[in-house]
């Protein structure tokens, strides 16, 4: 049931039940649970961007000059302040985080840029790259996944 739900969270409890052999009051119930456990974290919308107008995506390269866990801990709580930021990892490697920004415009994209790093004295060294085509983007994990305490798969 998780991997019919992460592709499409707005099919009804009876459709999800059919598909996985449960009651839609089963299927709430599940549902419910898995909330409760933090398995299902939240549910949102997915806009089309063709749709909803211009947008200009770009992904930035990161390192830190100093590392120590506090000056981990304030870029990160900067990622999470900005709604532009889509997505932000922690990598190995030459570079520190991989950012992946969302704005209007160029305009809104470099003024960003400018904001959250190179306003930022801690940074070392930032490369932007611009997004020319989405290729695929998701968020699915890959089935069967195990799963502390689920013994059923996530069905």
């Amino acid at each position: 049931m998780l991997d019919l739900l992460q592709y499409d969270a707005g099919r009804t409890l009876h459709d999800l039940g059919e598909q996985v052999g449960l009651s839609p009051s089963a299927v709430q119930r599940r549902i419910a649970r898995y909330r409760k456990d933090g398995l299902i974290t939240r549910q949102v919308a997915v806009l089309d961007p063709h749709r909803f107008g211009p947008t200009v995506l770009a992904t930035v390269l990161v390192t830190l000059d100093q590392e120590s866990f506090e000056h981990h801990k304030a870029f990160a709580d900067r990622m999470r302040s900005h709604p532009q930021v889509q997505q932000c990892y922690q990598v190995a490697g030459p570079w520190d985080y991989v950012v992946v920004l969302a704005a209007r415009n160029m305009r809104d994209c470099s003024e960003l840029g400018n904001l959250l790093f190179k306003a930022d004295s801690n940074i070392r060294r930032y490369e932007t790259l611009l997004v020319f085509d989405t290729i695929k983007t998701g968020l699915a994990l890959p089935f069967p996944a195990p799963l502390s305490g689920d013994q059923d798969g996530g069905s």
